[in-house]
C-alpha cells in the first residue's frame, strides 16, 4: 500500500477434537489436565488447536455386609463361590463391593442304639416311638441318629393251688403265702 510492504507469514494448524468416555467409582483423574473429578459430566481441555473432551460418569462405591452360618459349606450366591472355611470374604462388581463375613461348623452325628418293650421315649427330641425303625434328630450342625428296636410286651398267666409252699418254674422261686406274683423278663 504505497511505499509500505506488509508480509504475513501464516500457520495454519487444523483444529482437532479428541472425545474420551470414561467410568469411575467415586472420583476420576484425568490425566489429559490431572484435574480430579468427582461428579458425572462432559469436561473439555484446550490446549492450542488441540480440544479434548471427556464425557464422565462417576458412580458412588457401596458396601454391602452379609452374616451367615452354615454346616460344612455355604455356596455365596453373590459369586457363586462355595466356602468350607469361616471367615471374611468380598466380592467387586463395579463400584459394588459386597462383604460375606461367614461362620462354617463341621457336621457331627452320634448313633444310639435302643431296645424296649412297648415303647420309648427318647430324650433328644422328647418324642415316645411304638414303632422299631431308624429316627433322626438335627439341631444345628449335629444329627442324632436312634436305631430302635421295639419288642410288643406279653403276659402269661398261670393260676396254681398248692399245699404249703408252692415253686414257681418261671423265676425259681418258691412262694409260701397266697397272692398274685409277676416275674419280667425283656
Amino acid at each position: 500500500s504505497g511505499c509500505a510492504t506488509q508480509i504475513l507469514v501464516l500457520t495454519i494448524t487444523p483444529s482437532t477434537t479428541n472425545t474420551t468416555t470414561a467410568s469411575a467409582c467415586d472420583s476420576y483423574i484425568w490425566t489429559v489436565n490431572g484435574t480430579t473429578y468427582t461428579q458425572s459430566g462432559t469436561y473439555s481441555s484446550v490446549t492450542g488447536c488441540a480440544t479434548q473432551i471427556l464425557v464422565l460418569t462417576i458412580t458412588p462405591s457401596t458396601t454391602n455386609t452379609t452374616t451367615a452360618s452354615a454346616c460344612d459349606s455355604y455356596t455365596w450366591s453373590v459369586n457363586g463361590t462355595t466356602y468350607t472355611q469361616s471367615g471374611t470374604y468380598s466380592s467387586v462388581t463395579g463400584c459394588a463391593t459386597q462383604i460375606l463375613v461367614l461362620t462354617i461348623t463341621p457336621s457331627t452325628t452320634n448313633t444310639t442304639t435302643a431296645s424296649a418293650c412297648g415303647s420309648y421315649t427318647w430324650t433328644v427330641n422328647g418324642t415316645t416311638y411304638t414303632q422299631s425303625g431308624t429316627y433322626s434328630s438335627v439341631s444345628g450342625c449335629a444329627t442324632q441318629i436312634l436305631v430302635l428296636t421295639i419288642t410288643p410286651s406279653t403276659s402269661n398267666t398261670t393260676t396254681a393251688s398248692a399245699c404249703g409252699s408252692y415253686t414257681w418254674t418261671v423265676n425259681g422261686t418258691t412262694y409260701t403265702q397266697s397272692g398274685t406274683y409277676s416275674s419280667v423278663s425283656g
